[in-house]
């Protein structure tokens, strides 16, 4: 476990990243303001993301490129059922071998890789101090 503030958030992800080793589906769990988003935009900018890096809540998932590959945001919060994410073809993304980054797994946890093929990271707030446990 890692409690940090916004501060040390560049090493948060850059220990997210190193912990995650080979697996590129990556859960972010945690409430509504916890800084899902805020430790996402910091991942993408530690992968080289060059493009710029926002919530995807409307649009369900951003794409976002580096030098070497592409990098998916996604954002299922508004899914209302998993049948939503077959149609906009969530399983072209999880099986593209590139970096899937989710937030709101819970809402289409049937529609993910086994666990093996996932890193999970959840994330309390106690005041302005944040707690990351992959």
């Amino acid at each position: 476990m890692i409690k940090s503030g916004l501060v040390d958030l560049k090493l948060v992800a850059e220990k997210l990243i190193h912990a995650a080793g080979n697996k590129r589906v990556i859960l972010f769990n945690g409430s509504m303001g916890s800084g899902k988003t805020t430790l996402i935009k910091e991942v993408c900018n530690c992968l080289g993301v060059i493009d710029h890096v926002s919530s995807p809540t409307f649009g369900i998932v951003n794409e976002y490129k580096t030098k070497s590959g592409t990098v998916y945001h996604f954002d299922a919060y508004r899914i209302e059922n998993e049948d939503e994410a077959y149609d906009f073809g969530i399983e072209e993304y999880l099986d593209s071998g590139n970096w899937c980054l989710i937030e709101w797994p819970n809402k289409i946890q049937n529609v993910l890789p086994l666990d093996d093929e996932l890193f999970s990271i959840d994330i309390q707030v106690d005041n302005e101090l944040r707690s990351y446990e992959f």
